[in-house]
């Protein structure tokens, strides 16, 4: 008889990481190691009832006692979600996609039986998953060593059991850490909806709506016709972006807008999703104001064995309360030391795929699963990588048609050349061609398509989403930016930090202002006023980087949000230095300061590395502080050398001052609001930002100027050595709502100024319809 193969455990940490060291199950249980397993709740939605499994007699731990719907260990190498999966299938011989599992908590459990021999410290991935109806019992496949049988039991029912400790289930504590279970649902399902659509009418009206259009008269009739192509390829990065969220994103997006006329509250519900694109609120620091039991409803004909007039399993597409910070770019139960771990495995060539901008991870495990094929992985590593060509093949094809269809009608040349190379880029997955024909673009028609920013994968900041942004180019506003571009090397031999990290060669960025009339993809939450593109550093150091400034936007914020945070929270003597121009002028500055300072850097042992490489994390936040802080030395600089008026000096601090606090209200889990946190507290720390007892803030303009040098000097300085050590300590320090700050923020709450604009684009929508 063949002997089964002995199951390890991965032994982990008091708080959960791996150590690396594997050991056999019973050792794990005998000496009391840290290790992981997962529990699986099946919840029936219509009836309120939870799924209960009777342990098997032969059980080592609780047999006959009735317990959890189904879980297991993790055994070494194997991952959370997978298990979850497989136990349920194994167990109870239910398949269900990883669509179905909710990770809704983690729970550590300790506890010691049969006489001290089995001592259990495990953390417990705590899985829902919600059905629309009990599945039938005569459905389930029982594994007869495990399970004797299972029963549906209501879970205020199954509550009441546990908290007087009922000896025929294994004991859980509800009022400890696992009543969260009994929490979810009853908020889920007892919700006060009056409330809800409350909240929701709230969290909708801090973004002022804005109508964007453009001259379309100052395109030829070519260009636009390929106008009504491009808009087209365009609203397909919707499509992408929704899917780079989160997996089961797409779904939730159709079911809201299907049911979002049936009741108010679900029109509030699809309202705030389409400004969010997710069930997560940008300005909230990505807390949901969605839940799974809101998402959408599929049918899994084939979960179980087949029951006569019974379809399948009907159940909810489910996402987690607490946003992933891989998106849904990596393995949603995948955890940086997995990751390092194969990468530091790969040849060199593979490690910059698997660290670029344009792929997705997955996992080998998950595809047998899915495929239903036998284990026969010939890599000891799970995780595999897939270009974003293949990842997104049939709509990156859409996309690339119609980018052709528009390429072929316009008659400007650049136009031309970027729209074919963006297409061909979509179906090779090789964008620096077309990064290139994007750079030199010189056409009334401004078209930037295709992925870029690198925000939504909060793990590493490696993984780029699609985004586009069209517009009509406003020529005369692009003359006078001029001005910046020619005096770029200028501002960046002047720097405040040490010779040694200046560059020799900084390539002027253009700069293109356009009447922007119509974004999609990643343009979620608060509106970019501009972008710096492209971020793949190979094309920055060949051939810089070009600016595109959004002035239709601007002027909108500048006059729902700026205006009215100037007059609640400016002294009112320096209300008169806010205006436009300066505002604006330090947009474009901001814009390009990102394309000096340190980018590719020499580290202390004489590597060749980047910031954002070297920074990780932190990279985006510092980066956003750098661009901010620099910008203003950089008009001081060029107001010193008789290059601007003086008479921008008091107005670009003053506005400068407003705009900080307008940038802070979105929230310190996102860049630029954790950016301009840092700058606001070290100008207020060093006495250049004074706050009265009246609670507005003023410019001490003594002092402003060496705090601005000062903290343009620390950030500088840490990116050019890549000390990430630093760069956490300064945002630690001052990442933080301080008292002038929230002051301020409940002012403009009270008063209902706008957090930001969310835009309508009626040019585009006529297209699109």
């Amino acid at each position: 008889m063949q002997q089964q193969a002995v199951e390890h455990l991965d032994v982990l940490t008091e708080t959960g990481l791996k150590t690396g060291v594997s050991r056999p199950r019973g050792d794990v249980h005998r000496d009391g190691d840290y290790h992981r397993a997962v529990h699986v709740w099946v919840f029936a939605e219509r009836t309120q009832e939870l799924l209960l499994q009777r342990r098997a007699s032969c059980k080592d731990s609780w047999p006959d006692l009735w317990d959890i719907s189904s879980a297991g260990h993790i055994s070494a190498g194997d991952s959370s979600l997978i298990t979850a999966r497989r136990e349920l299938e194994e167990e109870l011989g239910v398949i269900l996609p990883k669509d179905a599992f909710e990770l809704i908590f983690i729970f550590l459990q300790h506890s010691v039986i049969n006489d001290g021999k089995y001592i259990n410290n495990e953390f417990n991935d705590v899985y829902l998953v919600t059905t629309l109806d009990p599945i039938p019992l005569e459905a389930f496949a029982l594994q007869e060593s495990e399970v004797s049988a299972v029963k549906y039991i209501s879970y205020e029912e199954y509550k009441r059991l546990l908290a007087k400790e009922d000896s025929d289930y294994v004991p859980y504590d509800v009022n400890g850490q696992y009543g969260q279970l009994f929490d979810v649902i009853e908020k889920r399902y007892k919700e006060n909806t009056v409330a809800r659509s409350l909240t929701l009418q709230k969290q909708i009206s801090r973004y002022a709506p804005v109508s964007l259009s453009a001259e379309l008269s100052e395109l030829s009739d070519l260009d636009q016709e390929a106008l009504g192509f491009v808009v087209k390829a365009a609203s397909v990065m919707d499509e992408i972006f929704l899917l780079q969220s989160w997996y089961s994103n797409p779904a939730l997006r159709d079911w809201l807008k299907e049911h979002g006329d049936t009741s108010e509250l679900n029109k509030l519900k699809w309202s705030y999703y389409q400004i969010n694109k997710s069930p997560w609120s940008s300005l909230d620091e990505d807390e949901a104001f969605l839940t799974t039991a809101d998402s959408a409803i599929r049918l899994f004909s084939n979960a179980t064995k087949t029951v006569r007039d019974w379809k399948g399993v009907e159940y909810r597409a489910a996402f987690p309360q607490l946003k992933p910070a891989g998106g849904n770019f990596y393995p949603p139960d995948m955890d940086k030391m997995e990751f390092d771990l194969w990468k530091d495995s790969l040849e060199k060539d593979e490690q910059k795929e698997a660290t670029g901008f344009f792929s997705v991870i997955k996992r080998h495990s998950e595809f047998i699963l899915d495929s239903h094929q036998s284990d026969n992985k010939s890599s000891s590593h799970d995780l595999y990588i897939t270009p974003y060509s293949e990842e997104y093949q049939s709509l990156l094809a859409k996309a690339a048609d119609l980018l052709h269809k528009a390429g072929d009608i316009t008659n400007s040349p650049s136009l031309k050349r970027l729209l074919h190379s963006k297409a061909d880029a979509f179906l090779s997955n090789n964008y620096y061609d077309s990064d290139i024909a994007w750079l030199e673009l010189d056409s009334k028609l401004d078209v930037t398509i295709g992925p870029y920013e690198t925000y939504e994968d909060k793990l590493f900041g490696y993984k780029a989403t699609f985004e586009a942004y069209i517009g009509i180019r406003d020529d005369e506003a692009t003359d006078q930016l001029k001005l910046f571009g020619d005096n770029l090397q200028l501002l960046e031999q002047n720097l405040p930090m040490d010779s040694a990290y200046k560059s020799k060669d900084v390539n002027a960025a253009p700069i293109r202002v356009i009447q922007l009339l119509y974004n999609a993809g990643d343009v979620k939450g608060p509106q970019t006023l501009a972008f710096n593109l492209p971020n793949d550093e190979r094309i920055v150091k060949d051939r810089g980087s070009s600016m595109v400034m959004l002035k239709n936007v601007s002027e909108a914020k500048f006059k729902h949000i700026l205006l009215p945070i100037a007059a609640a929270c400016v002294a009112e003597e320096q209300q008169e230095h806010v205006d436009f121009e300066s505002f604006f002028t330090h947009t474009i500055c901001h814009e390009c300061c990102h394309g000096i300072g340190p980018h590719t850097i020499t580290l202390p042992n004489g590597e060749k590395s980047t910031v954002r490489l070297e920074l990780q994390e932190f990279y985006s936040a510092l980066e956003e502080a750098k661009a901010d802080i620099v910008g203003l030395w950089a008009l001081r600089f060029l107001i010193s050398q008789d290059l601007l008026s003086e008479s921008l000096l008091k107005s670009m601090y003053v506005s400068f001052l407003a705009g900080c606090v307008r940038s802070v209200r979105f929230g310190l889990e996102e860049a630029h609001g954790k950016g301009q946190a840092l700058q606001f507290n070290w100008l207020h720390e060093k006495g250049a930002f004074v706050w009265s007892s009246e609670g507005t803030i003023s410019v001490d303009f003594t002092k402003i100027e060496g705090a601005v040098e000062s903290l343009s000097r620390e950030i500088l300085t840490i990116q050019a050595k890549g000390d990430k050590e630093a760069a956490g300590l300064l945002l630690q320090k001052y990442c933080l709502l301080t008292e002038p700050l929230k002051v301020a923020l409940k002012k403009l709450e009270n008063i209902q100024v706008p957090v930001d604009v969310t835009p309508t684009f009626p040019i585009a929508s006529k297209i699109l319809q």
